[in-house]
């Protein structure tokens, strides 16, 4: 397994990640042995990056990890743990909350619920309106200082936002979306990151599920299934979406592997400070991804690829304008 290191002192971590989040929520029902038997699979595979928020599935997510982790070496595993979001008993959003007590409080949670010491990146889910990112890092710090976290993380913060953060304490990476069809970190964030050597961890690589070449239009999404009121997945949309998705099928076939996979070495191919993070609920899909790392994409390739999806050819924006509208990075 390839490693990259996170960040100018931040852990090693495998090429690509585990992304957990729907294996508790969002994405519709999913199969618990399934999900556990695929974090197996992933550690076994030496991919030890693997990513979960506390508001996923109200815990649910942190106590699958916790339990799939029993009885293996803690090193195997570095955990990644978004904090902030709060959610209501019918699981919907009821605003971030960054300040320092909360944070502690979130912190004292999620290391129960993981059945772990220390969290190996903890970062907030969002910018806190309410509270300068100043302070949230602070108080992240004195957790590192304490010995309950080793390295501190952002997530979908702006360029100003990374600076600021960044003059309180060293930031290992940020995640955000990163795909062939949101490319909008290039303009300011990335360079901003590479300036401050802040890696990113890029989630959303299938832009979920709409370019990995096994979704359809025909396909019915439950109604818990966040891409039922994604812009991207709409009609009038997705239609042309995924024209592009069999443009970038002709490209995949050619180098005789999978859209998934294309798409994700596309990813992996913009520099070693950026870390995939692949939302895979089952074995099959996480080996398909895993194969993503063995695609060499040459110059004639990437202008092949970037011929079949331009960027910003996508119909649709990443998230819905209401959601949009509270977000640092989109500012």
């Amino acid at each position: 397994m390839k490693m990259n290191r996170l960040g100018a002192r931040g852990p090693e971590v495998s090429a690509i990640g585990l992304g957990c989040m729907g294996m508790s929520d969002f994405y519709g029902p999913s199969d618990r042995a399934e999900s556990i038997a695929t974090i197996h699979a992933a550690l076994d595979a030496g991919i030890n990056l693997i990513d979960t928020g506390d508001f996923y599935g109200m815990g649910h997510n942190e106590m699958l990890i916790g339990e799939a982790l029993k009885g293996r070496n803690r090193d195997e595993a570095v955990i990644s743990v978004k904090f902030g979001a709060l959610r209501d008993p019918a699981g919907n959003w009821s605003g971030y909350d960054s300040r320092p007590a909360a944070i502690k409080n979130f912190l004292a949670y999620t290391l129960k619920r993981l059945g772990v010491d220390y969290i190996d990146i903890y970062r907030p889910a969002r910018l806190d309106p309410n509270v300068p990112i100043e302070e949230t890092v602070g108080a992240i710090a004195e957790m590192v200082k304490a010995g309950y976290v080793r390295h501190i993380g952002l997530s979908e913060v702006g360029a100003e936002t990374i600076r600021r953060a960044a003059s309180i304490h060293p930031i290992c990476d940020l995640q955000i979306e990163y795909s062939l069809i949101s490319r909008d970190i290039e303009a300011a964030i990335l360079p901003v990151c590479r300036e401050l050597g802040i890696s990113i961890t890029a989630y959303g690589v299938l832009s979920r599920g709409l370019i990995s070449g096994h979704w359809q239009k025909a396909k019915e999404m439950a109604t818990n299934d966040f891409r039922a009121y994604s812009p991207r997945f709409q009609q009038g949309n997705v239609e042309h979406n995924l024209e592009l998705v069999e443009a970038l099928r002709n490209v995949a076939e050619t180098k005789g592997v999978t859209v998934a996979q294309i798409a994700i070495a596309w990813v992996a191919a913009r520099g070693n400070d950026i870390v995939p993070l692949v939302g895979a609920r089952r074995r099959d899909r996480l080996a398909e991804a895993h194969g993503a790392l063995h695609v060499t994409l040459s110059g004639s390739d990437l202008a092949t690829i970037e011929a079949a999806v331009p960027k910003g050819a996508a119909a649709g924006a990443r998230y819905a304008e209401a959601q949009l509208r509270h977000m640092d990075s989109e500012k």
